[in-house]
């Protein structure tokens, strides 16, 4: 399955999550509920996964931890904040570099309509 397919399904699990439950609550819950629903629907999903960073050969255990890893193939970081700021996406861009990942969807659930929520960031797709 690729990038593009995967980046579908978990955009319209995140649609009907907000369709449900609207905007409002913790990062938390909308994140244990789309690691729910996207494991229903037959994907690999690895949620709070430590990501470290490799400098100089040394194995650094404080990289960061990603929300979802969506088939080895997509990093989802999902957020539930009044206004993304630039350093969001920047993060998600940097998360994609150290993984060689090549698509990550970052998700605001506070938003009165999701598609103004959802962003996709590219790192070589």
């Amino acid at each position: 399955m690729s990038e593009n397919e995967i980046s579908r399904i978990i955009v319209d699990v995140a649609y009907k999550i907000h369709i449900k439950l609207g905007p409002g609550l913790l990062e938390s819950v909308y994140e244990a509920i789309m690691c729910h629903e996207l494991i229903k629907r037959g994907l690999k999903v690895e949620r709070q996964k430590p990501i470290p960073v490799i400098w100089d050969e040394i194995f650094l255990d404080i990289g960061f931890r990603s929300d979802l890893i969506v088939e080895d193939k997509v990093i989802v970081e999902l957020k539930s904040v009044e206004t993304l700021s630039k350093v969001h996406s920047k993060q998600i861009l940097t998360y994609l570099k150290i993984t060689n990942m090549k698509l990550g969807l970052l998700i605001n659930f506070n938003e009165a309509l999701i598609r103004d929520g959802i962003y996709r960031v590219v790192n070589g797709l």
